[in-house]
């Protein structure tokens, strides 16, 4: 009984999650959000799906005929299940580093802006302008013009104490 219980508080606190994350965003107070924004609150529920992912949610989320919004009631059920499978976690702090260093190939603690951008926005699914111009802003040391990865490593990893 006690796991049933524990079961359904899990469900209960997920859900109003998840309902505080998407009323920051219905503007309206309708129970709808611009499909624009439904990114953002997915990855402020501590979910990071690949853009690929994100479309094929949306694609789910949406109408039949694509209103340019999805309902809350549509929203929930998906989103309670995402959380609760636990799926798009994270990457580890420990991996993102080791990601750094395999690029930082003469271990020098750093990489240049140029050779980060350069990875970034042509291999795998790369980056846009927008998003390595607001990263670099972001990463690289002011003083020295580098990114000093472990630093921007540990600012940018997601503390899932949750």
């Amino acid at each position: 009984m006690a796991d049933k219980h524990n079961a359904e508080t899990i469900i209960t606190e997920t859900q109003k999650r998840i309902s505080s994350a998407f009323e920051v965003f219905d503007h309206e107070s309708n129970k709808t959000v611009d499909v624009r924004e439904i990114g953002t609150i997915i990855r402020s529920l501590g979910c990071f799906p690949s853009e690929a992912d994100l479309h094929d949610i949306i694609a789910e989320l949406e109408e039949e005929e694509p209103t340019g919004f999805v309902r809350y009631e549509k929203f929930l059920p998906t989103m309670t299940k995402i959380l609760l499978e636990r799926k798009f976690r994270p990457i580890t702090e420990d991996l993102l580093l080791q990601a750094f260093e395999v690029l930082d190939q003469q271990k020098k603690g750093h990489l240049e802006p140029e050779e980060l951008t350069r990875y970034l926005t042509q291999e795998g699914e790369p980056f846009t302008q927008e998003e390595m111009d607001e990263m670099l802003s972001a990463a690289v040391d002011p003083d020295k013009n580098v990114i000093l990865y472990k630093d921007f490593v540990s600012m940018m990893t997601f503390d899932d104490t949750r």
